[in-house]
């Protein structure tokens, strides 16, 4: 099949679905009820409860969620011979009755519980225990997600180094050139948060300036990049970024950056789709579904590999810890978190377009050929565009791998916010009306922001210089149990008042068996590479936590099921 005619047919179906199944979910739920304030408005706090126009907070929700997942998830399907027709079937239905629902359901539950997170949507459904679980093991997964996502942004802007510890300018340019750029972004975020929020300048005259802004730094980033520093040191620099960014007012940082990084990604996206009405890259490169030389199950296996671009756990924590808190009206749920799911579907279609020109190219040049998550998706969009790959390949391949590392700059500091969040929330008994200004003793220590704040970034830090990768297998599993229970919280909320919540258990109950599996899968492995000896500390870890996430996911299922039970008796009985 033609890439374009796919990239076609996937927009149509992820566009109906928005329309249609979009408005049936509103309807259900009833979204936009007597026109009740949102938590933005009612619990401002001009540091984490900040109201803000739709298309600002979009731009930070989709930067937030994208991440590098919706890329490397298709790049690593692929690579693990499922076929392109089973990867874009689960986008498309995963999609529309998994993810968009997922992370719509979550910002709703969210708002209409005062903007807190899952772990308190769990804890006033169905118990404080319950929360604690939940809490620790999503706090766990954030600080593997700080891990990786600063080691991945060190890694696009580090330096590399010869023999003799010189600095390799030819082939650190690239990472200078972004690296330049990515904090030249920072300062300009700075600035349009202060125009906005102190000196009321208009969202569209800071908009258009916000944007020559952007592209004066780039033009400055690709010819002028003195920096050139290892990535153990830009690990320190990102770790004091985020330390920052986790405390400091959302206005004056996240909302700004998120926003004018977002003007970034819908021009990736436009790049994207240019190139494949240009290239029209055959998808026969692939096989439609699974290669006969392929020995990984399809089931859980795709399933936790594409989590990003069809359902992730991760939205559920930025829909209900960062997104819910600076939702101005209702009524903007729908498009930022449905929407923004969808618009993230496309993002992971592109890329299934991009591999399958990437591969077609290795095969006919195997002496430059495109290897890793950033050349394949940044040089297929870019090859398509400049077969050539002169000076235009050049320019739009550093600005796409500019643009992924802001991806992953921006998932990074919402993760370390969240983490912080979640921290905080595990010493708080919100069931008796504690807080964390009214708790004391340890806990009052605990709870501090500031304290959440160092704890987690000096663990996400550490760990990711020190060998993260040896537990990365099981993010996503932890993920898509993440993702089981986002939607078994709002399924048990929306029970518990009386609403239909049916749209949730099937992808509940599939989750949740998709996990279960693949921890097994995952953990049977491990205990095979340990039983041939010579194994380091990575197996052991993950048995370990194998075995603990199957437990949790297994007593979460049977109290939440046991909750939605006793609701649905009580309901009926007073019918």
């Amino acid at each position: 099949m033609n890439g374009l005619v796919l990239l076609i047919i996937c927009c149509a179906a992820l566009l109906a679905g928005y329309v249609f199944y979009g408005r049936y979910l509103c309807k259900k739920w009833g979204v936009g009820e007597n026109d009740q304030p949102t938590p933005a408005h009612t619990m401002e706090d001009g540091i984490d409860y900040v109201p803000a126009k739709a298309p600002v907070l979009m731009g930070h929700h989709f930067s937030s969620i994208a991440g590098a997942g919706p890329i490397t998830g298709p790049i690593s399907a692929a690579a693990a011979g499922f076929g392109w027709g089973a990867c874009a079937l689960w986008i498309v239905i995963g999609g529309i009755f998994f993810g968009g629902v997922h992370d719509f359901g979550a910002l709703f539950a969210s708002i209409r519980h005062g903007g807190k997170s899952i772990g308190e949507i769990i804890s006033a459904n169905m118990s404080t225990r319950a929360k604690r679980l939940f809490l620790i093991f999503s706090y766990l997964t954030l600080i593997l997600v700080v891990a990786a996502f600063a080691s991945i942004v060190a890694g696009t802007f580090g330096a590399t180094f010869d023999e003799s510890g010189a600095v390799d300018v030819a082939k650190s340019l690239s990472n200078a050139r972004v690296a330049m750029v990515s904090l030249l972004f920072i300062v300009i975020a700075i600035i349009f948060g202060f125009a906005v929020y102190r000196r009321n300048v208009s969202m569209g005259t800071a908009s258009a300036v916000g944007v020559l802004a952007i592209v004066a730094i780039i033009a400055v980033g690709m010819n002028f990049h003195p920096i050139y520093l290892s990535n153990s040191t830009w690990m320190w620099i990102v770790g004091v970024y985020i330390a920052v960014a986790s405390v400091a007012p959302v206005w004056i940082l996240l909302q700004p950056r998120d926003y004018l990084s977002s003007f970034l990604l819908y021009a990736m996206l436009a790049l994207a789709v240019i190139a494949v009405v240009m290239g029209r890259p055959s998808m026969d490169s692939m096989p439609v579904f699974q290669s006969a030389e392929s020995t990984t199950p399809v089931f859980p296996v795709l399933f936790t590999t594409i989590a990003c671009g069809a359902i992730s756990g991760f939205h559920s924590l930025v829909s209900s810890g960062t997104t819910s808190k600076q939702l101005d009206k209702e009524t903007d749920a729908k498009p930022i978190a449905y929407g923004g799911m969808l618009l993230e579907c496309v993002l992971a279609v592109l890329t299934l377009c991009a591999v399958a020109y990437a591969y077609s190219w290795n095969a006919a040049n195997p002496d430059s050929a495109l290897k890793g998550a950033t050349a394949i998706f940044g040089g297929g969009i870019a090859g398509m565009i400049d077969p050539s790959r002169g000076a235009v390949y050049e320019v739009l391949y550093t600005l796409l791998v500019l643009t992924y590392s802001a991806f992953c700059l921006t998932s990074l500091d919402t993760a370390t916010r969240l983490a912080r969040f979640m921290f905080q929330e595990f010493w708080v008994d919100s069931n008796k009306g504690e807080t964390p200004e009214t708790v004391t003793g340890y806990k009052k220590v605990l709870s501090n922001p500031y304290v959440a704040t160092i704890i987690t970034v000096v663990l996400g830090i550490l760990l990711g210089m020190n060998g993260y990768g040896k537990i990365w297998a099981l993010f996503g599993s932890a993920n898509q149990l993440l993702a089981a229970l986002g939607l078994l919280a709002v399924a048990t909320w929306l029970s518990n008042i009386g609403k239909d919540n049916k749209m949730f258990l099937l992808p509940m109950a599939f989750m949740l068996c998709v996990t279960i599996a693949s921890l097994f899968i995952n953990t049977k492995t491990q205990l095979a590479t340990i039983a041939k000896g010579g194994a380091d500390w990575g197996p052991y870890a993950q048995v370990i936590l194998g075995v603990l996430l199957i437990v949790l996911a297994v007593v979460l299922a049977i109290e939440g099921v046991m909750t939605i039970c006793k609701q649905y008796k009580a309901h009926k009985t007073a019918a």
